[in-house]
């Protein structure tokens, strides 16, 4: 049981970049999944979260309106479309599965992707 996070890089200021969280051995239908991410020097944040319930999308106020999380079911896989990326959004991004609706709380989350580095960067 995994998950996969893959799909970082480095942008210039302004680009885009979509994540993918892959699933192996687990049906993420069943789960909310969330995207965190850690910046060296700072605490980890939630950034984006879609339920397991009813599709509902929640966004930390920092990436509302740039950031877009979608589930494809038929490829078990979450993404997070990244647009107009800016320097303060440097960081290792996590994808993450819990059974729950705690979306924002971290250590509520059973399983975790191993990190993909975004780096903003002009």
């Amino acid at each position: 049981v995994q998950l996969q996070a893959s799909g970082g890089g480095m942008v210039q200021p302004g680009g885009s970049l979509r994540l993918s969280c892959a699933a192996a051995g687990l049906n993420l239908d069943y789960f909310a999944i969330g995207w965190f991410r850690q910046a060296p020097g700072k605490e980890r944040e939630g950034v984006s979260f879609i339920s397991n319930s009813d599709g509902s999308t929640y966004y930390a106020d920092s990436v509302k309106g740039r950031f877009t999380i979608s589930r494809d079911h038929a490829k078990n896989t979450v993404y997070l479309q990244m647009n107009s990326l800016n320097p303060e959004d440097t960081a290792v991004y996590y994808c993450a599965a819990q059974r729950g609706s705690d979306y924002w709380t971290g250590r509520l989350y059973d399983i975790w992707g191993q990190g993909t580095q975004v780096t903003v960067s002009s």
